[in-house]
């Protein structure tokens, strides 16, 4: 009898996962894999091992989740997190770990989300986010196209998700979009004159500049543009 798949000797799924309940257990249990990023997305397990590309990815993500840490720190917003963040609603059958994720304080004390604190640890201790987050970032990948661009969107807004940006610099031309939240799906922000877009989430506006240095690799700026 079948009890486990395991995929490229690193990731072994228990065949007892029939829910996202089920798979809930699994992520926030010992034997969840420490490598790779696997969500839950419409009654499917999707494993994703291969690594970041270190401009097109990483130095993408950090240019973004460091810009907006300093704003959300600086008005005392809530919380940003990165990598390895749960984020569940069940309402949507949906359980992930986005590039990044911005939970408010207004978010938490209105109960339209929660902390799940870690099962037998001391108090203070949280490993998963239930309920829709204010903001996820998702960066796009050679493998998370579809994903990240069609899949996601339609889960995060069935969710409750408040806005979704998108990012890709795997091109020559470097591609941001803030969506935000419309009658049916999201919606992109409008683009002003100067290539800013306005977040609701922050109140203030946002372009994402890409550039070259003198060995070819991308150095990113978000730059904020307070409301008039």
């Amino acid at each position: 009898m079948v009890t486990t798949i395991r995929l490229e000797e690193q990731v072994e799924i228990p065949l007892s996962i029939r829910s996202l309940a089920d798979f809930r257990r699994w992520a926030t249990s010992d034997d969840f894999p420490e490598r790779g990023r696997i969500d839950y997305l419409a009654d499917c397990i999707e494993v994703e091992m291969s690594p970041e590309d270190f401009f097109c990815h990483g130095t993408l993500k950090g240019e973004i989740y460091a810009r907006l840490h300093e704003l959300v720190k600086r008005q005392q917003l809530g919380h940003l997190v990165t990598d390895r963040t749960r984020v569940s609603c069940p309402d949507a059958e949906l359980s992930v770990e986005p590039d990044i994720v911005f939970l408010s304080t207004e978010a938490l004390d209105g109960g339209r989300a929660r902390l799940v604190p870690k099962a037998g640890a001391r108090p203070g201790r949280y490993v998963e986010v239930e309920g829709p987050p204010d903001l996820i970032v998702e960066i796009v990948s050679d493998t998370s196209v579809d994903k990240d661009t069609r899949r996601l969107p339609e889960a995060y807004f069935r969710a409750g998700v408040t806005e979704y940006w998108l990012a890709d610099a795997r091109s020559g031309e470097l591609f941001f979009r803030i969506q935000r939240r419309g009658a049916t799906a999201f919606k992109p922000a409008p683009v002003d004159a100067d290539g800013y877009q306005h977040s609701q989430v922050f109140g203030c506006a946002f372009r994402l500049d890409g550039t070259r240095d003198d060995r070819g690799h991308w150095t990113f700026d978000l730059c904020e543009k307070a409301p008039e």
